[in-house]
């Protein structure tokens, strides 16, 4: 993995943009000693590490404003950073750069509960957003497996989705407006408090752009009332293939739970020693939740279950109260901090059409065996969003590289089979240099046309999206 050469002339000027810094923004609030910086020096993908030029955590879009004038008269690299969860290297600095957090803005500004918004600072946690209105009847949807951690900050600049964006879609579905500071400081509003703002659709431009065109400071979010209930079962089946085959005729079949879930026989057996969920010792296991009135939860899950009986499953598991739906969620809550329990992994976020999961599933353990590299798959099923983890031993030369040369065919088979190379991670570093496997140079030059029109200098986050060969000349 491969980033740009630390500006010489922006390092030696350290000192200088250092004190800069400190004249706009409190002195706990700049953080330059080599030590400290060490805490932003990755994000979730570990594996490649930088200290920043220094980090700062301003505290209002004010603050943020002045930090960027100062860094765009610097000509100094900005790395936007909302709670460093990032598993696509999407938040990862460079040594001449400097990381901007937004984890002291963490304030409800309003709430509307009769036009159904919330409007939030974006340092703000994901599950504090439900947090803050769940007492009164209602929820914020897209639930990302990091939502106790995870900003909504990461949550827009990523498009997150989460287990529950089946039904309720992922983050931009449910994003109606953002304040975003652009890198020579100018504040700008896109969207409000409405379904649908008018003119080009820089809203959805905005999200997804994962730190490329501005530092968002404030969001408009949708809020739901909460169903009226909701209720999981628990399939389980010897055969991943057989269970991917579930997937998709629940889908044809016209049915839309708020979610399906995978879990493969290693996924499950990690969990259960991990979170004891009483998951059975099968090979593939489905969760699939449906939501409604009980008259509505009994037909859904009727059909789900004439569906799956077709195929044999091992298990079928309807849950019958509160505590047994937490127990069926819970181990795959609990999965990608169970498989950090027992091996080093890179988790990846590649995304196909739901009738391609047999097909892929069974190349994706063909390739297991080519590669010598075990793989662990959970993903939200019914979006087509895979989560394959790779395991490997991160002391072992040579098992990173061979790693990371697996986790590229599996992302080059799901563009190959029509789908793309993320669904809610990003492309970061991690995907960068297969942007071109999915888009020609064209597409990738009308991409970074959009960038230059926001970020002209290319400053803010440069070395992440867009393949370094194709971005060099923009650079500088």
């Amino acid at each position: 993995m491969e980033m740009p050469v630390p500006n010489a002339t922006v390092l030696s000027r350290r000192d200088r943009i250092v004190a800069r810094l400190r004249e706009v923004l409190p002195e706990d609030a700049v953080i330059d000693d080599p030590h400290e910086t060490r805490a932003y020096e990755c994000d979730g993908l570990t594996a490649y590490r930088c200290p920043p030029l220094a980090a700062v955590l301003p505290a209002s879009t004010a603050e943020v404003s002045a930090v960027l004038k100062i860094c765009h008269d610097e000509g100094v690299p900005v790395v936007p950073r909302g709670s460093g969860t990032s598993l696509a290297g999407g938040a990862l600095p460079t040594a001449d750069s400097v990381i901007l957090g937004v984890a002291r803005l963490r304030d409800v500004l309003e709430t509307d509960y009769d036009n159904r918004f919330i409007r939030v600072q974006t340092g703000r946690t994901n599950l504090s957003v439900t947090g803050a209105v769940e007492s009164d009847g209602f929820f914020y949807a897209p639930d990302p497996s990091s939502q106790l951690a995870c900003a909504i900050a990461g949550n827009i600049g990523m498009n997150s989705g989460g287990a529950h964006c089946l039904k309720y879609g992922v983050t931009t579905n449910n994003l109606l407006g953002v304040t975003m500071v652009l890198m020579d400081g100018t504040v700008v509003e896109l969207g409000g408090a409405h379904m649908d703002a008018g003119g080009l659709d820089l809203l959805g431009v905005v999200c997804g752009s994962e730190g490329q065109l501005g530092v968002v400071t404030e969001a408009t979010l949708r809020i739901l009332p909460k169903p009226e209930g909701a209720r999981p079962v628990l399939i389980g089946f010897e055969s991943n293939e057989v269970a991917g085959q579930c997937v998709s005729d629940i889908i044809k079949a016209g049915i839309l739970p708020v979610a399906i879930e995978f879990m493969d026989r290693p996924c499950i057996r990690a969990t259960e020693a991990f979170a004891h969920a009483g998951y059975p010792d099968c090979e593939a296991l489905l969760i699939v939740e449906v939501e409604g009135s009980e008259d509505e939860i009994a037909e859904q899950l009727g059909l789900i279950r004439q569906i799956a009986t077709r195929l044999n499953p091992v298990e079928f598991r309807e849950s019958q109260s509160e505590a047994e739906s937490a127990r069926i969620w819970l181990g795959r809550k609990s999965a990608f901090g169970a498989m950090g329990q027992i091996n080093d992994y890179m988790c990846l976020d590649g995304t196909i059409p739901v009738n391609e999961l047999p097909h892929v599933l069974r190349r994706i353990g063909e390739m297991s065996k080519e590669f010598g590299l075990d793989v662990a798959n959970v993903f939200h099923a019914g979006d087509g969003n895979m989560h394959p983890l790779i395991l490997f031993d991160a002391n072992k030369p040579g098992d990173l590289e061979t790693c990371e040369a697996f986790g590229a065919e599996i992302l080059k088979l799901c563009v190959e089979v029509g789908g793309c190379l993320t669904g809610e991670h990003g492309v970061g570093i991690e995907k960068r240099d297969l942007m071109h496997v999915q888009f020609t140079r064209d597409d990738l030059e009308a991409q970074m046309r959009v960038k230059d029109v926001f970020d002209p200098k290319w400053l803010l986050n440069p070395a992440k999206v867009f393949p370094l060969d194709a971005s060099a000349a923009r650079r500088g």
